[in-house]
């Protein structure tokens, strides 16, 4: 098979090209070296140049080129539809047009009108559910802390994360033809069960950062005093005049026997919004280890090979 051509021979000239081959041509250069020059093919610059010669002009003809069945109101119409419901694909969007209007119109119609228009599928932004407590909640402590600036210096901020095996984050893409689709190197394997990990706890201050332990199995209020702030967390308090910790509201975290745990060790506690991972800086900490066991080429077969990379 033939190598594909780049692509931005076969899109539509601007209306700024057309103008530059003929510049070019009439400058003595050939169709070949004008070709070259405005990143086109040399069938294209010949007809450009061949219309302005014979007409005079370098736009088409009006009402060449296929006909759109659907009207500008038909448009307008299919817009409203597509913004009523954004996560509508463009097969469900024209079995409704073919519901609303009784006149069939392909997928790929769609997908057309709507880029012509301006709407384009992309990824959407995920966020957490949030109740209006949860709103008004987050917004008090916001104010209430809005002021700090030194204090900051003073708060240790920790938290458990899960590190899996095999890492996938959804932003591996393949390129193909069309028809590749079952090629062994356009394939990713993808577990369907719960991919083996490692769940580790950390915590990092302004100018410090703790140990990373390694948790294993289930972590409850128990396990959480006696692997986590016993042999941690409170010594690395304690190393920090005036720290602050910070933790987040799961239940090992909440428990009755945890607060009395940092009530007789006088640790002091930041109170923190429930639903609110988004504005701990150690979930950036997260983000960033996780990006760099993605792009570790070294296959990682078990999950104490992976603990040794953490």
């Amino acid at each position: 098979m033939p190598r594909r051509r780049k692509r931005a021979r076969f899109e539509q000239l601007t209306e700024f090209e057309p103008g530059r081959i003929i510049g070019l041509r009439e400058a003595g250069l050939s169709y070949r070296a004008v070709a070259s020059r405005v990143q086109r093919n040399s069938s294209t610059v010949m007809r450009v140049w061949k219309q302005w010669t014979d007409e005079c002009r370098t736009t088409r003809k009006s009402g060449s080129g296929p006909r759109n069945v659907t009207s500008a109101r038909d448009d307008r119409h299919l817009v409203r539809m597509a913004r009523t419901d954004r996560t509508a694909s463009s097969r469900q969007l024209a079995a409704l047009w073919s519901i609303a209007t009784g006149v069939s119109l392909c997928a790929s119609s769609i997908r057309r009108r709507l880029l012509q228009c301006g709407l384009r599928a992309r990824t959407p932004l995920y966020r957490i559910p949030l109740t209006h407590d949860h709103r008004r909640l987050r917004l008090q402590w916001a104010n209430q802390h809005r002021d700090w600036r030194a204090d900051w210096q003073h708060v240790v901020f920790s938290d458990e994360s899960r590190f899996n095996l095999w890492y996938h984050d959804g932003r591996i893409r393949v390129r193909r033809y069309a028809g590749e689709r079952h090629l062994p190197e356009c394939i990713i394997e993808r577990h369907s069960g719960r991919t083996p990990g490692v769940m580790v706890w950390g915590a990092i201050a302004y100018h410090r950062r703790s140990q990373l332990l390694r948790i294993v199995g289930n972590l409850n209020s128990n396990r959480y005093i006696r692997e986590v702030l016993q042999p941690e967390a409170v010594p690395f308090l304690q190393s920090l005049p005036g720290a602050v910790f910070q933790q987040d509201n799961a239940r090992p975290h909440t428990a009755r026997i945890v607060k009395s745990f940092f009530a007789a060790q006088q640790v002091q506690l930041l109170p923190w919004p429930a639903c609110s991972p988004d504005m701990s800086p150690i979930e950036h900490v997260w983000d960033v280890i996780g990006r760099r066991l993605a792009r570790d080429p070294r296959p990682v077969a078990s999950a104490d090979e992976l603990w040794g990379y953490l």
